[in-house]
C-alpha cells in the first residue's frame, strides 16, 4: 500500500514538473512556440519522458493552460457581485468570460475547442485532482458549471437560475444555450486568426450584444 502510495506522489510530481514548464514556456514566449524538447529541457527531462505521463502534446498544453483559466475563475465571483438579478448575472458571466477568452484567445482554444483526443471530462477531472486548490474561491453555486467542459452545457447550467425566475422558458434553453455558443465561437475563431482588427474591449462588446439580442428576441 504504502509503495503504491509512493508511486502515485512520484507520478503527480512528474506530472507538474512537466505542467509548470510548459506553462512557463506559454507565459514567457507564447503557445507557438512550445516543442516536447524544450519542455523536456526546461523539465530536467529528456523528451521520450514525457509520453511516459501524457498520451498527446495536447493534454499538457490542457493542463498548463488550465493554469491560465484560472484567472478567469478568480475573476468571476466579484464580477458577479454586483449583478442585479439572474438575468444580469447571467450576461456578467458571459462578459467576464468573453474579456479573459479574447485577452488569451490560444488558452481558451486549448481548453475549449482544440482536438485532444480523448473526452475533456476525462482532462478536467485529472487536473482538479493534481490541483484541487484551484477550486478553493470558487462558490458552490458556479462550481458545478466551472467543472463542466462544454460551453454549450455551462450555459444551460448558467440559465437555470433565469429559467426558475421567470425570465425564460425552459424548452428554449437548449436552443439558446447552443446559439450563445456559437456566437462566442465565431467570435473567438476570428480573433484568434486575425480575421479581424477589433480590440479585446470591441470582440466582447459585439460578442455580448449579439448574446443580449439571442436572450432578448
Amino acid at each position: 500500500m504504502k509503495k503504491a502510495k509512493n508511486k502515485e506522489i512520484q507520478t503527480n510530481r512528474m506530472l507538474v514538473y512537466f505542467i509548470d514548464a510548459t506553462s512557463e514556456i506559454i507565459e514567457q514566449e507564447g503557445m507557438d512556440k512550445l516543442t516536447i524538447r524544450k519542455i523536456a529541457d526546461l523539465a530536467g527531462f529528456n523528451s521520450a519522458t514525457i509520453y511516459n505521463y501524457f498520451e498527446e502534446l495536447s493534454h499538457l498544453i490542457f493542463f498548463a493552460s488550465m493554469r491560465h483559466i484560472k484567472k478567469y475563475i478568480n475573476a468571476l465571483p466579484e464580477h458577479l457581485s454586483t449583478a442585479k438579478d439572474p438575468l444580469d448575472k447571467y450576461f456578467k458571466m458571459w462578459e467576464c468570460f468573453c474579456k479573459y477568452s479574447f485577452e488569451d484567445p490560444e488558452i481558451y482554444y486549448a481548453v475549449f475547442s482544440s482536438n485532444l483526443g480523448c473526452p475533456p471530462e476525462k482532462l478536467l477531472k485529472d487536473y482538479y485532482g493534481m490541483f484541487p486548490t484551484d477550486l478553493i474561491q470558487v462558490p458552490e453555486d458556479l462550481r458545478e458549471m466551472i467543472l463542466e467542459p462544454s460551453l454549450a452545457k455551462r450555459d444551460r447550467l448558467a440559465l437555470k437560475e433565469c429559467v426558475e425566475n421567470g425570465y425564460l422558458n425552459e424548452e428554449d434553453v437548449e436552443r439558446l444555450s447552443e446559439m450563445q455558443y456559437l456566437i462566442w465561437q465565431g467570435m473567438h475563431t476570428m480573433f484568434l486568426n486575425k480575421r479581424c482588427d477589433y480590440s479585446v474591449e470591441e470582440a466582447t462588446e459585439i460578442t455580448m450584444n449579439h448574446i443580449r439580442n439571442t436572450i432578448m428576441s
